[in-house]
């Protein structure tokens, strides 16, 4: 159930390091069910009928949408575009995939349901504006909807190995920054109500955690 709404091919990255990251995450689907299944379950099952995901991946959120679910998708990675039109087609959503990224979304003001962001925020260059968008393109009491790793408590010994090895992390993992105090920013983005639940996961350096919702007021 595939269309390609938009310009697949508009500010999509090809290179080297995508194609990495794509051979990356299609081989990290089941560490994904097992580390966050039960909480995207939760957070992904009731969305609807209109999803914006940014940073979509080979589709990993997709068994969790339901049916019939119009997902829009905006994926920069062009190597994991033929796994996401695989991924709607397997659990029946309407696919609309666009190339580009998350600080310019292609949508209409209050266009959409939900806005789903699943560790993305930590490698994006300008997540104030991504979640400016996110609260722009969704309609109101829309929700945006999220699953982080974070930087660590202020003063802790993690926070500084974080940062300390920010710069060869962003290496290797496409960007991301270890030590970004995504939660901090969600409650800045200006949503009428935000639930976070804080928790660690057995990932070393990126083991704290954030999930939850944000809700754009009337």
């Amino acid at each position: 159930m595939t269309s390609t709404g938009g310009t697949p091919d508009g500010g999509t990255r090809r290179g080297i390091g995508a194609r990495w990251l794509a051979f990356v995450l299609a081989h990290s689907e089941a560490s994904d069910r097992r580390l966050y299944g039960d909480r995207k379950r939760s957070l992904l099952g009731g969305l609807g009928p209109t999803v914006v995901e940014i940073g979509a991946g080979t589709g990993a959120n997709a068994p969790y949408f339901a049916p019939g679910t119009t997902w829009r998708v905006v994926e920069p990675n062009a190597f994991v575009h033929d796994g996401l039109k695989g991924a709607a087609e397997r659990y029946g959503l309407h696919l609309d995939l666009t190339g580009g990224t998350a600080e310019h979304l292609p949508y209409p003001d209050a266009s959409a349901d939900a806005v789903v962001s699943t560790l993305v925020l930590c490698s994006v260059a300008d997540p104030a504006g991504v979640l400016a968008e996110a609260r722009r393109v969704l309609r109101p009491g829309g929700r945006f909807v999220f699953v982080e790793h974070v930087g660590a408590p202020p003063g802790s010994r993690l926070l500084r190995t974080q940062r300390a090895l920010r710069a060869p992390w962003g290496l290797v993992a496409d960007g991301c920054r270890p030590d970004r105090n995504t939660e901090a920013l969600i409650r800045a983005a200006g949503f009428a109500d935000i639930h976070v639940e804080r928790f660690r996961l057995p990932l070393g350096l990126v083991a704290p955690h954030v999930a939850g919702t944000a809700t754009k007021g009337a």
